[in-house]
């Protein structure tokens, strides 16, 4: 596929969401919110943000001009609770079918519309401007609130053009230093065409330590997958990719469970680093990194060197590294000079089909005798992979159409290729397992957990909640419980999921932000009161919900709209959704009784 070719399938996939999301007498949502939405939680998944949320504002303060169209914070916090890293979005949506170059005034200038945004926040400028029901308001509260505590602040442009320039210079706002990126077309088609963002992460050592790592080098022969390093890691170096990287430094896997905070420092690392540095290679385990290119040089010392990696995971040792960081960070007096943490690298050889699953093993094994261990996804395999086989010989009640259950990234992409070689055969095949009916692990832990009434656990977002449905299962499974799903418990599923992008396509519309939240609570409620008497075999009959059930639907969204907003008291309703005291809450709030002529009714 071709950079032109991604670009018209991405714009007819989000003309194809806003159609399919208009209903009767309804506005449509704006395209561009749908591809903000569309991009963010793609970089969402990729570990190159937090968990975002849509939050478009646009307005004029004094002579300034600012907009935002989107934002994320993370899930790492302070000693005070409150979060370390903001993401902004700013989205400059074209439409077009054809490649279109974005001039770097245009997109300099929508960046300095979300540095003002930042600007007037952090000063308190916009508060006061911003009516409190105004959806923007919580965020620019909040901003204002935490903007002192930040540690890292960046700002993507997102958008369908292409950039002639992705990365700018950093920009001071009231003493912070925000990082500039672009999010282009090009950059999306690299990530879907390489399928992994990864190799955009580029670690050079010289720059980082002044000289190359040196290292014991141990080249592969033959047909070996992969070459081996062992060297030591300066603990400097270790901080300070923390600090730029993020939990993206993680192996996907690692990241999903790790949930660092400040708080959560292992104290044995802490000690180490304090009392002493010295000894810290001594007394660490170290870390495990993969990477899919090294280039090697002479170190300082004359002997051979790592220079760079690119694609740099960490797959074991994330706790040390976040460790180095936030101790660090609580501790400012720590000296690091001295500290070296102890490395494996294994470098990828180019060309290997199964790099993923080669990457996922070395992280399973690294892990093995880790308290990683009780997050360890593997036990639960053959749920996704029967789920997988019953997706594939299971076709809807039409007889034709089936859904896709994705169990590997990128499979439903590499099932399109393999078996439609023409663009006819790829458009019927398309038109028999549309897009709208491939599922994701994530989005599956999300409908069912959305329905198991616990919307704070997936308000954490789609990697902590697939990571506690996994935790979950695997306790029942431990208990002797037979969690390999049946063909009806299969249907079942797949009726939870219509039943919850249905809620998602009606919820949309309603309300410019907190979308998402506001859709996990509302059928958590409808399982809550409806859920005995529902007939999820109708839905899957049908393929599709009632007029009755939808308009159940949107009045009871309406009530727990105002039910999280109660609660939230003014701060985000993002942040506020992920408590379990906001479950209860929202959950003991009195709602309209039912309407009575719902069809999927027992």
């Amino acid at each position: 596929m071709e950079l032109v070719d991604f670009l018209r399938e991405t714009q007819a996939a989000i003309r194809d969401e806003v159609e399919k999301d208009i209903g009767p007498g309804e506005a449509p949502i704006p395209a561009e919110a749908v591809f903000t939405e569309h991009v963010m939680t793609h970089m969402a998944d990729e570990g190159i943000t937090f968990e975002p949320t849509v939050c478009h504002y646009e307005a004029k303060v004094g002579t300034y001009k600012v907009k935002i169209s989107g934002y994320s914070v993370s899930d790492t916090t302070d000693d005070s609770g409150n979060p370390d890293r903001l993401d902004l979005f700013v989205s400059l949506y074209k439409g077009v079918d054809e490649l279109e170059p974005l001039p770097d005034s245009e997109a300099g200038k929508a960046a300095k519309e979300g540095l003002q945004f930042l600007r007037f926040c952090a000063t308190g400028q916009l508060s006061g401007k911003l009516d409190e029901t105004n959806d923007a308001y919580a965020l620019v509260t909040e901003v204002e609130r935490i903007f002192k505590t930040l540690d890292s602040i960046r700002i993507f442009v997102i958008t369908d053009a292409i950039a002639k320039t992705r990365n700018y210079a950093p920009q001071e706002v009231e003493g912070k230093q925000v990082r500039l990126e672009i999010m282009d077309i090009q950059r999306l088609f690299n990530h879907w065409q390489q399928g992994r963002p990864r190799d955009e992460l580029v670690v050079n050592f010289r720059d980082i330590c002044g000289t190359a790592l040196p290292s014991v080098w141990v080249p592969g022969s033959g047909d070996d997958e992969y070459d081996y390093a062992l060297t030591a890691v300066p603990g400097e170096a270790l901080r300070f990719l923390y600090e730029k990287y993020g939990p993206r430094i993680l192996e996907a896997n690692v990241r999903s469970f790790l949930g660092v905070s400040s708080k959560g420092v292992n104290k044995g690392i802490r000690d180490s680093l304090r009392d002493h540095p010295d000894r810290f290679m001594a007394y660490n385990n170290g870390i495990v990194v993969v990477a899919d290119q090294a280039k090697l040089d002479t170190a300082a010392d004359g002997s051979t060197g790592i220079l760079w990696l690119q694609g740099m995971q960490i797959v074991n040792g994330g706790q040390t590294t976040a460790s180095i960081y936030f101790a660090k960070k609580k501790h400012p007096d720590i000296d690091l000079t001295s500290v070296r943490v102890p490395a494996k690298i294994i470098v990828l050889r180019s060309g290997q089909a199964d790099d993923e699953e080669l990457i996922a093993n070395i992280s399973r094994y690294a892990n093995s005798q880790n308290v990683v261990k009780q997050s360890d996804l593997s036990a639960n395999k053959p749920f996704h992979r029967e789920l997988e086989k019953l997706s594939m010989r299971t076709y809807c009640p039409d007889g034709v159409g089936r859904w896709f259950y994705e169990r590997s990234a990128g499979s439903y992409k590499v099932m399109l290729e393999k078996e439609a070689t023409t663009p006819t055969q790829k458009k019927k095949l398309q038109a028999t397992i549309p897009p709208y009916r491939k599922l994701t692990k994530p989005d599956l832990a999300k409908f069912l957990f959305a329905w198991d009434q616990k919307p704070h656990i997936v308000s954490l977002g789609s990697q902590k909640n697939f990571q506690a449905f996994m935790d979950e299962l695997m306790e029942r499974e431990s208990a002797g419980e037979n969690v390999i799903p049946d063909q009806e418990q299969y249907k079942q599923m797949i009726a939870k999921a219509i039943l919850f992008k249905s809620a998602h396509k009606i919820i949309r519309p309603m309300f410019p932000a907190f979308q998402a939240n506001i859709t996990s609570y509302t059928v958590s409620i409808l399982a809550l009161k409806l859920g005995a008497t529902l007939n999820l075999n109708r839905i899957w009959q049908e393929q599709s919900i009632s007029p009755q059930l939808h308009r159940q639907i949107a009045i009871w969204a309406e009530e727990v709209n105002d039910a999280l907003h109660r609660g939230a008291g003014g701060k985000m309703i993002s942040e506020w959704a992920k408590k379990i005291e906001c479950w209860w809450r929202v959950r003991d709030t009195s709602y309209s009784s039912e309407l009575g002529d719902i069809t999927e009714l027992s």
